[in-house]
């Protein structure tokens, strides 16, 4: 069992930036891969990027490569998203998720954090 808090989100003016922490209960944090992705009103949940257990392997959503990175801290068990050069349509609910190998849906996703909102104001 893995249990998951976002943190970090807020407002922000386009051009801005924040970072995103998503702090993990258990001891098995290590052994699973993780994902943040986002919903916004009336969308479907969107992949954003998702790395290994190890970080050794890291992929992007077009949507936000170049302008997002993803990393972990397996002694912190905290995964991060680092956002950049936000966008208004980057608005959205902000999810991490845990998953026992890499994946860009969400349905291949176990765990999940219950959310934490991004605003970006043009």
């Amino acid at each position: 069992q893995v249990q998951l808090v976002e943190s970090g989100g807020g407002l922000v003016q386009a051009g801005g930036s924040l970072r995103l922490s998503c702090a993990a209960s258990g001891r098995t944090f290590r052994s699973y891969a993780m994902g943040w992705f986002r919903q916004a009103p009336g969308k479907e949940r969107e992949f954003l990027a998702a790395i290994s257990w190890s970080g050794g392997r890291i992929f992007y959503a077009d949507s936000v490569k170049g302008r997002f990175t993803i990393s972990r801290d397996n002694a912190k068990n905290t995964v991060y998203l680092q956002m950049n050069s936000l966008k208004p349509e980057d608005t959205a609910v902000y999810y991490c998720a845990a998953s026992t190998e890499v994946a860009d849906v969400p349905r291949q996703y176990n765990y999940w954090g219950q959310g934490t909102q991004v605003t970006v104001s043009s």
